[in-house]
C-alpha cells in the first residue's frame, strides 16, 4: 500500500488525483475533514485522518504501508512535522520514503539564503540518516505560483505581474507534470537513494510570462518591476504575516542574485511525461487570470 501525506495540498491532491486516474490504490493522509471533501469518492482513494507532528495518530494510516510519499505545508513547521514523520515511518517498520522537495532553477542560487529550500535540504539530510530507503524528488517553482491570490501571482484587478527580480529568469513547472512523475516513481523500483530535479522546459524572464497569460485570456498583462521595498510594503497591507514576508523577501532577493535558470526535464521523458509549456498552462487557466 502505499501513503500520499499532505494530502489536501496544491501537490498532494494532484498526485491522489493521478493514482485515482491510473486507478492504482492509494491511502491518503488529511488533517481536516473539510479540505479532504474534494477528495471524497475518488476511484480506490482511502481516505486517512492523522497529524504528521503526532505518531500516535498514524497507527492506521501506517498499517500495511511499504511506500511513503511525503509531503507537508511549506509553512514555519514544515521541518518539524518531517522529522517527526520520518521517525514515525521508521518505528512503525515502514521502509521506503520518497520525499517532495524543492529546488530553485536559477543557477547558483544558495538553497541556505531562503528558509524553505533550506529546510528541505536538512530534511533530506535526516531522511538519508535514517536508514530507510528514500528517493527525493526536486521540482522548481510552481506555475500556479503565478495565478491570482499567489503570494507571487498576478494582480487581476491591476492585470499586472509585480516582483523584485528584474530580468531574471524562472524554469516554473506544472504541478499535473509533478504529479504524473510522482506517481510514476511510487509505482516502479530501482530509484533507492536517487534525487531528481525537475523544471518546467522553458527558462523564462517575467516579461515572457505576461505575454503568455495576456496571449492566453486576450487581455494585456504587464510585468511591473518594483523595489523589494515595495513588495513587502504591498505584502502588509494584503496582512500577511511579518514574519513570513521577510520569508518571501529572501527567495526573491536571492532569486534577483542569479539571474540565469537551467531546465531539466530528464525525469519527464524517462516516464514519458510531456512537459507542459507555461503558454499550455496560461491557456488552461485563463478564467482564473481574469478573476477580479
Amino acid at each position: 500500500m502505499i501513503l500520499v501525506t499532505g494530502a489536501t495540498g496544491l501537490a498532494g491532491s494532484a498526485i491522489v488525483r493521478e493514482f485515482a486516474r491510473q486507478n492504482t490504490p492509494v491511502r491518503a493522509l488529511f488533517r481536516s475533514p473539510d479540505m479532504a471533501r474534494p477528495l471524497r469518492g475518488l476511484t480506490g482513494v482511502e481516505l486517512v485522518q492523522g497529524d504528521m507532528l503526532r505518531a500516535e495518530s498514524l497507527t492506521t494510516a501506517l498499517r500495511g504501508v511499504d511506500r511513503v510519499l511525503m509531503i507537508s505545508s511549506a509553512d514555519k513547521r514544515m521541518a518539524e512535522t518531517q522529522y517527526a514523520f520520518i521517525d514515525a515511518v521508521k518505528a512503525a517498520g515502514v521502509p521506503y520514503i520518497m520525499k517532495l522537495s524543492g529546488k530553485e532553477s536559477g543557477i547558483g542560487f544558495d538553497p541556505f539564503k531562503f528558509q524553505g529550500t533550506r529546510e528541505h535540504v536538512e530534511i533530506e539530510r535526516h531522511l538519508e540518516a535514517s536508514g530507510l530507503a528514500w528517493t527525493h524528488l526536486r521540482p522548481s517553482q510552481f506555475m500556479h505560483r503565478y495565478l491570482p491570490g499567489a503570494l507571487t501571482g498576478v494582480d487581476a484587478a491591476r492585470r499586472e505581474l509585480r516582483l523584485p527580480i528584474g530580468d531574471i529568469q524562472l524554469s516554473p513547472v506544472d504541478v499535473e507534470d509533478i504529479a504524473k512523475v510522482a506517481v510514476a516513481l511510487m509505482r516502479s523500483d530501482g530509484h533507492e537513494g536517487m534525487a531528481y530535479d525537475m523544471t518546467g522546459p522553458e527558462a523564462l524572464t517575467m516579461k515572457e510570462v505576461v505575454e503568455h497569460i495576456s496571449q492566453a485570456t486576450g487581455t494585456t498583462f504587464t510585468y511591473v518591476p518594483v523595489s523589494l521595498e515595495e513588495k513587502l510594503r504591498e505584502f502588509r497591507e494584503l496582512g500577511v504575516p511579518e514574519a513570513f514576508a521577510q520569508i518571501i523577501k529572501d527567495q526573491l532577493a536571492e532569486r534577483s542574485r542569479h539571474p540565469e535558470s537551467y531546465v531539466r526535464t530528464e525525469i519527464h521523458e524517462a516516464f514519458g511525461v510531456r512537459p507542459t509549456s507555461f503558454a499550455e498552462f496560461a491557456q488552461r487557466h485563463a478564467k482564473a487570470f481574469l478573476r477580479l
